[in-house]
Order: C-alpha cells, then sequence, then structure tokens
C-alpha cells in the first residue's frame, strides 16, 4: 500500500491537483463524500479522517458517531471537471470504527467480506455490467406541470443517430471514462426514448462496484453540464421499458475460469451449475436489494424484456439467469448473465448477495433445474409454480421474503440487514399512503 500512497502523492503534486475528494456510500448505495487538500493527504492516507458518522443515514447514532474514511489508494483517478479551474481527484474509501476495525455498516466492507470468504475458497469474483439509463430535458424537473420525464430522442434498439444532443453526451462520456482507465466494452442506444447503455469490461467485484458507483456520478456530471438530466430510475416512463443492470459473473480458480466446461454440453462445468442452481434458489429472498426502490417493480413486470420468472436459459432472454453461448476455443469467456439488477441498486450489497448465493448452491450442490425454452413473458403474472417461481412483485413482496432470508442476514451482518428492512418498510409506507395520478385518472369521473 505504501508504493500506491507514494503515486498517489507524486501525482498530486505533478499533476497540480487542488483537491481530492474522498468517496464512500451510505447502505442504500448513495454517493457521499467530502474534499482535502494536498496539505492533509499524506497524513489522511496513514491515519484516515474522521466524521461525523450520526450525519450519514443508516451509519451510526448519535452518541457513537465517530468514524474514519480510510482512502483506498488503489482507486485514485483524476475526475473530468475542475473546480475553480484547479483539478480535481478522488479515492474511493473504506468505512472504520474509532478503534480501526472494520464499520459492520459499509457496503464496501460487506463485499469485502464476501469475496475473501471466496478466496478463501480459492475463487476470485468477476463482473461486467450493461448499465441502462435515460437523458431528460431540464424541464423534467422544473416544468410547469411538475415533475415529469421528457425524452431527449425517438430512438429505439441500435439507432445510429449522430447529431443529436443524448448521443453527443453518451460518446463523450464513454471518452472520458476510458481517459480515466476504466474500460467500456461498447455503447448503444436502447430501446427506449433517449435510452442509453454503457456495456463495462470485466474485472474483479469490488473495482467494478467501485466504477460503477464512478460511472453514475460522472454520467450525470456530464449531462448537468449542458443542463439535462440523467436518471438511473428503474421505470421512469409508462409503456416504456426501464432501465436494468444486466450483470455478468464469473469465477476463476487457479487463474482458469471455473464456469467452463467445453465438453460440456451448455460449455458449464459442475461448479456453474451449482453457482446457478444457488443464485436461482436464493434470488426471491434477495431481490430486496437488487431491485430496492418501490420503482423498481414497475420494471419487473411481463412484457417489458425484464425477467419475472426464476429460470435459467441460453438464449431465451426472458430468463432471470442468461448463459451467453461461449465461441469455440474461448473458454475463458463462459459466464451467467443475471438480469434482475436494475441500475439504481447498491452494487456492493448486489454483487455480494449475488456471490454468496452461488457459493452456497456450489456448497450445497444444489441441482440445476430444466432450462427454460418457452417464452416466459407469456406466463401471466402472479401465476407460480414447481416450475415458474416468480420474483416478488412489489418491495412490500421482496422485504417480506428478505426478512426471512437467513443468507441475507449473514450476508450483510446485522447492522445492513436490519437497518435496511426498517428503511424499505418505511419506504414502502410512504408510497402506500399516496394517491396517484392513475388512481385519480381512473377513479374520480366516475365514483
Amino acid at each position: 500500500m505504501r508504493q500506491e500512497a507514494d503515486y498517489v502523492l507524486r501525482t498530486v503534486e505533478e499533476r497540480g491537483i487542488r483537491f481530492v475528494q474522498l468517496w464512500f456510500t451510505d447502505v442504500l448505495g448513495t454517493p457521499k463524500g467530502f474534499s482535502i487538500t494536498p496539505a492533509e493527504l499524506e497524513h489522511v492516507l496513514e491515519e484516515g479522517m474522521t466524521f461525523d458518522g450520526s450525519a450519514i443515514d443508516g451509519f451510526s447514532r448519535v452518541q457513537e458517531a465517530d468514524m474514519l474514511v480510510a482512502p483506498d489508494a488503489n482507486t485514485f483517478q483524476i475526475l473530468p471537471w475542475q473546480v475553480d479551474d484547479a483539478p480535481v481527484a478522488r479515492m474511493v474509501c473504506d468505512i472504520l470504527n474509532p478503534d480501526l476495525s472494520p464499520f459492520e455498516g459499509c457496503p464496501r466492507h460487506v463485499l469485502r467480506k464476501a469475496l475473501r470468504r471466496a478466496n478463501e475458497r480459492g475463487y476470485k469474483f468477476f463482473a461486467a455490467p450493461e448499465i441502462e439509463y435515460f437523458y431528460f430535458a431540464s424541464d423534467s424537473l422544473t416544468g410547469e406541470h411538475g415533475v415529469r420525464p421528457i425524452p431527449l430522442d425517438s430512438g429505439s434498439y441500435f439507432d445510429l443517430t449522430v447529431t443529436d444532443l443524448a448521443t453527443e453526451l453518451r460518446k463523450r462520456t464513454v471518452l472520458t471514462l476510458e481517459d480515466m482507465g476504466i474500460p467500456v466494452e461498447h455503447t448503444q442506444h436502447e430501446d427506449a426514448p433517449s435510452q442509453h447503455e454503457i456495456d463495462l469490461r470485466y474485472t474483479d467485484a469490488l473495482t467494478m462496484a467501485d466504477t460503477i458507483m464512478t460511472v453514475r456520478l460522472i454520467v450525470k456530471g456530464l449531462a448537468n453540464e449542458q443542463g439535462v438530466h440523467a436518471s438511473f430510475m428503474p421505470k421512469p416512463m409508462t409503456n416504456q421499458q426501464g432501465s436494468g443492470m444486466h450483470t455478468h459473473f464469473s469465477l476463476f480458480k487457479n487463474e482458469e475460469n471455473a464456469f467452463s466446461d467445453p465438453d460440456d454440453e451448455y460449455g458449464l462445468s459442475e461448479v456453474a451449475k451449482k453457482f446457478i442452481a444457488g443464485v436461482l434458489y436464493f434470488a426471491p429472498e434477495i431481490t430486496a436489494v437488487t431491485n430496492q426502490w418501490v420503482n423498481s417493480y414497475k420494471r419487473l413486470v411481463p412484457g417489458y424484456e425484464a425477467p419475472v420468472n426464476v429460470s435459467w436459459a441460453r438464449n431465451n432472454r426472458s430468463a432471470l439467469v442468461r448463459v451467453p453461448v461461449v465461441r469455440d476455443g474461448i473458454a475463458d469467456a463462459a459466464r451467467i448473465e443475471y438480469r434482475a439488477p436494475d441500475a439504481a441498486c447498491n452494487p456492493y450489497l448486489t454483487f455480494a448477495l449475488i456471490l454468496e448465493a452461488g457459493l452456497k448452491g456450489i456448497e450445497d450442490g444444489l441441482v440445476l433445474p430444466e432450462e427454460a425454452v418457452t417464452n416466459l413473458y407469456k406466463i401471466s403474472h402472479g401465476h407460480t409454480s414447481d416450475d415458474h417461481r416468480q420474483l416478488p412483485g412489489d418491495l412490500q413482496a421482496a422485504v417480506d421474503l428478505m426478512e426471512k432470508s437467513e443468507l441475507a442476514a449473514n450476508v450483510l451482518g446485522e447492522h445492513v440487514f436490519e437497518w435496511f428492512i426498517k428503511n424499505k418498510r418505511s419506504e414502502w409506507a410512504g408510497f402506500a399512503e399516496q394517491v396517484t395520478h392513475y388512481e385519480l385518472e381512473r377513479y374520480l369521473p366516475s365514483l
């Protein structure tokens, strides 16, 4: 770590960086942070910096307020914007207790623990997300009709547009990410108007969770510079696709892909099959985290290419877990795609739960069910059978399942588990008492 810290100090001096932002997230994945000057940097790298944890929802109580941010020097990056013409950099931080022990409420710590348990079994966990989001006009937030989404374009899947602002913003975002050392695999216009996608090249899960938080902030920051609102809301428009974060996962062992078996008809090893079986088994009880907002469940409905049924398949995109076809001779590309998470989840908690669910499948020798070969979108919502379990249909149902989950409680730890459930029950209660525009239009004229 000393070598990485020296690199940070040298780069800050050579590049004339005037502010270093220290980033972390709360339990819901909301980005938090503050800035320090170069004069404080060496001390903070060595000792961390105290802050008031009681000011962060879900962290600590007033009587135990003092906490430390400990920057991870490996995450140092120069940001694409400036403050008063001064260059700005950032580091992602872990949260510690005053005695320097890891804080149990830190989402990054939750993922670190899961990765440590995987490492003890000889595995490394990799992730590659497909991040979908929308660009809306600034009037979407301040217009005379209140908050409502106003798309910037009317494009659809893979439309090639060269002059509109949304496409230019997406291109600029990709170039900025590449300049920051964040490799982008590809980018495209998505199905809904003004919906776009950025797919990141796979890396280890902790680095990727940090990267997802960075991408969200870069997308929003660059859009804001052009007077545009970028949104990762799961379902901002009725009768349109929502924004998912389909994520590809793989396990490596001894530098080889543990999911790969070229002799298997699916190209999947026994490890991969048991991992998938574990993810499917635990999927309903981890959905409150992979899809953590009331609005998330407006996306998880039939007919909009989001998974509803707990199933797996190779070329069937209606399944919850998809196994992409691997070309001959590319064993390292064997992976699974988990299609439930949306673009507004907390990636640290999401990755931790998916990893632990898969590892549990391996440890318990769970059997992979039959592949789904029919179009599961045509199965009516609410229908369940032994062959077609479904994901919970709303946040309340998801939290009810999570609250009974031994896996979720063990992975998240007591602090995060209890606070998350309490927060989500409060969110549902607030939503349940609202009279919506839909209800007024449907019932007020006739009832």
